[in-house]
């Protein structure tokens, strides 16, 4: 199926990129709560867009990237959209594991006393950081991918 952008990508590749720009609009949004100490609203945000991020990556993202990418890497890791693919995915799976654990440590007691974090600040904005970077890497990976090459 044709996705929507006017690119060659399919439509839940165009829905995809659409959705992920959306929530980092939306963790802006959240780091801005947090700026503006409504810690509350800023901890629903912030959990939301990540549980949100976690049916994109297992439906879309992943099988994307087992099918096109994964089975490719070492041989054509040098190819530019292979290489922006695979650093995608890789810190993409980071920033998701580590935004799970500050929402583990912050909201639930399942994470032992001796692993918690005492540097909130610090880790929420590596995270944020982390997954903005993120963001980028998944937008050269659709342009990469799907946007025709302008020849002159």
């Amino acid at each position: 199926m044709k996705g929507f952008l006017g690119t060659y990508a399919s439509f839940t590749a165009d829905l995809n990129l659409v959705l992920q720009l959306a929530m980092a609009l939306a963790l802006g949004a959240g780091a801005w709560l947090a700026r503006k100490k409504r810690y509350r609203a800023h901890a629903i945000c912030q959990s939301a867009m990540l549980l949100l991020n976690l049916p994109l990556i297992a439906l879309v993202m992943w099988p994307s990237f087992d099918e096109r990418v994964w089975p490719r890497i070492p041989q054509r890791i040098g190819k530019m959209h292979y290489a922006v693919a695979t650093l995608h995915g890789f810190t993409g799976a980071m920033a998701e594991l580590l935004g799970l654990y500050i929402v583990l440590v912050a909201g639930t007691n399942v994470v032992p006393a001796g692993l918690r974090i005492a540097r909130w600040k610090v880790w929420m904005r590596l995270e944020l950081a982390l997954w903005w970077f993120v963001v980028a890497t998944g937008l050269v990976t659709y342009f990469c991918w799907y946007v025709p090459k302008v020849r002159i």
